[in-house]
């Protein structure tokens, strides 16, 4: 059975939602995909848009999804995210990027409803 982590993310609040976006798919993204790669089945980044049209603040501005294969995946992928070159890598990005007091990381227990039609 696969295992999901989800982490909410919040952009810096001197960061346009545009430019957020932006550096999120052209750099951030490069970095997940190199330091997930051996471990993770799927990295989503689903950036959210209020339905009501507000350009207000919200909680979050992105919602993260990383997919792994099973429990071993995930734990050897953590394992190698707690490297310290790793770790530094990914701290030093993530400071320009995100306000992370504000980071939330959660596993994901999920239940779908089967649709008529």
């Amino acid at each position: 059975m696969t295992v999901t982590v989800l982490t909410l993310l919040k952009r810096r609040p001197d960061m346009s939602k545009a430019d957020f976006i932006a550096y999120y798919e052209t750099h951030h993204r490069l970095i997940g995909e190199k330091v997930l790669g051996p471990w993770a089945i799927r990295y989503e980044r689903k950036h959210l848009h209020p339905m009501d049209g507000s350009d207000i603040e919200h909680d979050f501005d992105v919602a993260m999804e990383i997919e792994f294969a099973d429990e071993a995946a995930m734990a050897a992928c953590f394992a190698a995210l707690a490297e310290p070159e790793t770790r530094r890598e990914i701290t030093e990005d993530e400071e320009r990027l995100f306000d992370r007091p504000r980071m939330r990381v959660y596993r994901v227990e999920q239940h779908r409803s089967v649709m008529p039609g």
